[in-house]
């Protein structure tokens, strides 16, 4: 059995909610993602993070109510996902990395055609287009009466000895090669979490951009 989580699971620290959505499961437009992997970028204290450097239009969603998805375009061909967390006026969110596809397998498999099961919702561009998200959905609530997606509790909760940490995925941030920002959280021998692919320091400021897919 289940449980539909309410907004207050979300206004927590990021760092909390990352580790706790691990075997959630997210629901949207007909399919439903169990959480393998994701990742916490904190705002203003993340160089990592997209609200680094503050309000943006880009950014806005991340300063507003938590529960509600973040969705960025990335590298000009890709959507990814992310939960807002914490409380409004300090941007906080969690990255969707990856996931297994548990209902909604024909809806997904024609999302993501001649894509292996395993890998449908293998990475954030893959989850993200598995769920049939896009830029429209960004500010969609994930929480409340209106809500237009789910996200619920683990069937059985993660098995703590399985949850693993490290940097995130090209993520150089404050620590060069990301090291300084261990917030990427997966679930050990689990097959539909990504690769890692170390950082590549880049020229170009910090904090602009999240994890690529």
């Amino acid at each position: 059995m289940t449980t539909t989580l309410p907004a207050a699971f979300f206004a927590r620290d990021v760092l909390d909610v990352a580790r706790d959505l691990l075997g959630c499961r997210v629901t949207h437009a007909g399919v439903t993602v169990r959480l393998t992997e994701v990742e916490a970028y904190a705002g203003a204290a993340d160089p990592g993070s997209h609200a680094f450097r503050g309000r943006s239009p880009r950014t806005e969603v991340m300063f507003g109510p938590a529960g509600r998805l973040y969705v960025y375009f990335t590298y000009g061909m890709h959507w990814c996902a992310n939960v807002v967390t914490g409380h409004e006026g300090a941007a906080s969110a969690v990255l969707l990395r990856g996931g297994e596809v548990v209902a909604g397998h024909d809806l997904a498999a024609a999302r993501r055609p001649g894509v292996r099961e395993r890998d449908l919702a293998r990475g954030p561009a893959r989850l993200a287009t598995t769920l049939g998200l896009g830029r429209e959905h960004n500010g969609l609530s994930l929480v409340g009466a209106r809500s237009g997606g789910r996200v619920e509790g683990p069937v059985v909760p993660a098995d703590p000895s399985r949850v693993r940490t490290g940097p995130r995925v090209g993520v150089s941030g404050a620590g060069g090669d990301g090291t300084a920002f261990p917030w990427r959280f997966w679930l050990d021998g689990d097959p539909t979490v990504s690769a890692y692919r170390r950082a590549t320091p880049r020229n170009r400021p910090s904090g602009s951009g999240v994890a690529a897919p």
